[in-house]
C-alpha cells in the first residue's frame, strides 16, 4: 500500500520550492495597536487608585 501521507508531504514541498517570490506585491506594515507610554500607565494607575478609595 503506498504511503499517502508521504506523497502528500512531497507534493506540498514541491509547491513551496517552485513558488516564485517575485509574484508577491510589496506592502507597508502599519502598526494599529500601539503600546501605552510609561506616562499613560502611571496616569491610569493614579486614576484607578483614586476611584478605589
Amino acid at each position: 500500500m503506498p504511503d499517502k501521507q508521504g506523497d502528500d508531504q512531497r507534493k506540498d514541498m514541491s509547491e513551496v520550492t517552485s513558488f516564485k517570490r517575485s509574484s508577491l506585491k510589496r506592502t507597508e506594515t502599519q502598526e494599529k495597536n500601539t503600546l501605552p507610554t510609561k506616562e499613560v500607565i502611571e496616569q491610569e494607575k493614579r486614576c484607578a487608585s483614586e476611584h478605589a478609595s
